[in-house]
């Protein structure tokens, strides 16, 4: 099986030991759902660019996007000065996704900072209740546009519908949704709901669709078990706007980095080869101006 160029749209980078950051969910008493005490693990241990670096050299890894994990810091500027750092040193990560309060009235101020460092390039607002309608949220959205931000979301199938119309209204903001719409059970129900919203999703043009951490809600995954998921991701997007990703190293508590990615080689092997560089690093590469 041959390796694709392959641009990692989702990793985490994290120093437990940095006196200014702080990693909510890798705590040590912190069970996060789906995952739960298991990622109490990444917490034992640092994962920095050069590790990075050095998991994925058999994996054609050209660039990298890094998506926030400083959750819970005081500054949320302070991690992207810690990245944009790691990446003049070595190179990783090509961009940065960062965090700020979106509902914050000052939340400009914060976008301005972050956009002082020359990998920044989006957005994640870790969000809570019902925040895809509300005002507040969507003041903060529209300054996206202005910043020339992607904006990353973890929105489960029962919200779909409010982000498309999040994305109607706001036709030149990319938005990227994480880990697949983040299936949180399988079951063939919760399966057909799921895919019902990632195709709601799929109906505005300016949403792009992340193929990413499965392995979140899918602990003993397989090649087999993820291939539908996979699949009609692409069906319902196409391959121009599917980017893979790894969730890494989160998604090392199910598998290992090369698992990951030759699943996805085998997954679409029947695709074109335009269409396979397009979903593995060329979108990417695209969306991210990386």
């Amino acid at each position: 099986m041959s390796k694709l160029d392959f641009v990692d749209t989702h990793v985490h980078f994290y120093d437990m030991q940095h006196p200014d950051l702080h990693y909510a969910h890798w705590q040590p008493d912190v069970d996060p759902p789906m995952i739960g005490k298991q990622m109490r693990k990444l917490g034992e241990r640092n994962f920095v660019a050069e590790d990075f670096i050095a998991l994925t050299l058999n994996a054609n890894v050209t660039k990298a996007v890094h998506v926030q994990a400083a959750i819970g810091s005081r500054d949320p500027v302070t991690e992207t000065e810690w990245l944009q750092e790691a990446a003049d040193r070595t190179g990783f990560p090509h961009g940065i996704v960062a965090y700020a309060d979106l509902r914050d009235p000052a939340v400009e101020e914060v976008l301005a900072r972050h956009c002082e460092f020359p990998n920044m390039r989006g957005i994640r607002d870790f969000s809570h209740g019902d925040y895809l309608v509300e005002p507040d949220f969507d003041r903060g959205f529209t300054l996206l546009e202005k910043y020339e931000l992607r904006s990353s979301v973890a929105v489960q199938w029962h919200d779909m519908e409010k982000l498309r119309a999040l994305a109607d209204k706001h036709p030149n903001i990319p938005i990227v949704v994480d880990h697949a719409g983040v299936p949180a059970e399988r079951s063939d129900e919760y399966f057909e709901r799921w895919k019902q919203g990632i195709a709601i999703a799929a109906r505005a043009e300016n949403i792009v669709m992340k193929v990413s951490g499965l392995g979140m809600g899918d602990h003993n995954w397989t090649v087999a078990s993820i291939r539908p998921y996979v699949l009609h991701c692409i069906e319902a997007f196409g391959v121009e706007r599917t980017i893979f990703a790894t969730n890494w190293p989160v998604d090392s508590l199910f598998s290992d980095y090369d698992a990951v990615v030759d699943a996805y080689t085998e997954i679409v092997a029947d695709f074109t080869l335009g269409g396979q560089e397009a979903m593995f690093s060329k979108n990417a590469e695209a969306l991210y101006r990386i």
